[in-house]
């Protein structure tokens, strides 16, 4: 029995990655050496109340890391991740080999950020180099499109969606260039429907996400909150 306790935990420090072990850093790729600009695969990340389900939204050749973090907002509803947890603690990690519990519903490999205030998964980032595309994370129609400001200046816009699955819910995604034709009213398709494309930010702010790519951090930012609405209606 002490033999089999050994071996686990052995395994468990071998798979288990601390943020700024070399194994949880995702390296740069030249850019005549990327994936190309497509659609992602149908593919489930995340979970919130009410069976709402977030499609990967981006290539999974172009993702360079895929993060949970709290954003210190009431209002957001925490997400469940369906991967594995890449960055997940030894005593986790010895649990589920113990248990034999899954790591998820097989959805992609993520980080967990706990420096954020509020829920640890109230929001997501999705990596990626600036200008992939960004397709939409769910079924649903476009709610809002406004600027997004950083010292009184536009980057790019932050995208709210209404889902089809769950009318009382806004999906908001920032750090997004609009595609042409995507305005107020658009229906969209989770994995289908472009969005538009990620903003390059690396000369405006230092991005979290960086701490787990060796890149600049660029990303889009995706969270789920209540939709400000009244009897069901989306105002």
């Amino acid at each position: 029995m002490l033999l089999i306790v050994v071996t686990i935990v052995a395994t468990a420090l071998r798979s288990g990655s601390s943020t700024n072990s070399p194994a949880a850093i995702a390296s740069v790729v030249p850019s005549s050496q990327l994936a190309p600009n497509a659609p992602p695969a149908p593919l489930g990340m995340a979970t919130a109340p009410g069976n709402l389900v977030l499609d990967v939204p981006i290539n999974h050749r172009r993702i360079t890391a895929i993060v949970y973090h709290g954003v210190g907002t009431q209002n957001v509803v925490p997400l469940v991740p369906l991967g594995s947890q890449k960055n997940a603690g030894i005593l986790n990690t010895i649990a589920k080999m113990l248990t034999g519990a899954p790591d998820g519903g097989g959805g992609p490999s993520y980080y967990v950020d706990d420096a954020g205030q509020g829920p640890s998964t109230g929001s997501v980032d999705v990596g990626a180099v600036a200008g992939t595309d960004v397709y939409s994370p769910v079924d649903g129609t476009i709610a809002s499109i406004r600027p997004y400001v950083i010292d009184g200046r536009a980057h790019g816009s932050v995208i709210e969606i209404q889902p089809t699955s769950t009318p009382a819910d806004v999906v908001t995604l920032t750090n997004v260039a609009p595609a042409p034709g995507i305005v107020v009213g658009t229906t969209v398709s989770a994995a289908k429907t472009k969005l538009g494309s990620v903003v390059d930010l690396s000369k405006v702010l230092t991005q979290e996400l960086a701490k787990f790519t060796s890149d600049a951090g660029n990303h889009v930012h995706i969270e789920v909150g209540p939709a400000p609405a009244t009897n069901g209606v989306f105002l």
